[in-house]
């Protein structure tokens, strides 16, 4: 069992989900229910994952549920790779947030091979 707070990636991971937060909230009102929801629970899902997998009782378990924030990661990634294509808010402010969402996918591949 992990304290979750001293785990660096979900540290950053909190971090990503603020941010992510505060830039979809200059999404248009449209896509409230459509690529807004859909964003927040992609984001969501890491931190959540990772506080799930430390709590577990296993390293197989965390491995497990850090297995599936890092999916979470890369259909975030994806997501706002679309915010960039569909012109909703420009690269150079998404793209930040793009490297810090790698950067999680990086540190969560290392963790579980530390496993």
């Amino acid at each position: 069992m992990h304290r979750v707070e001293d785990l660096k990636i979900w540290n950053k991971s909190i971090k990503l989900t603020k941010a992510v937060y505060l830039l979809i909230a200059n999404l248009p009102l449209d896509e409230k229910f459509g690529l807004t929801s859909q964003i927040k629970r992609s984001v969501i899902s890491i931190p959540s994952n990772i506080a799930e997998g430390a709590g577990r009782n296993s390293q197989k378990e965390f491995k497990h549920f850090l297995s599936i924030a890092n999916g979470s990661a890369y259909e975030l990634q994806t997501q706002l790779l679309l915010i960039i294509e569909l012109d909703l808010i420009t690269k150079d402010k998404v793209q930040p947030i793009i490297e810090l969402c790698i950067d999680i996918q990086k540190m969560n591949y290392a963790l579980q091979q530390k496993l």
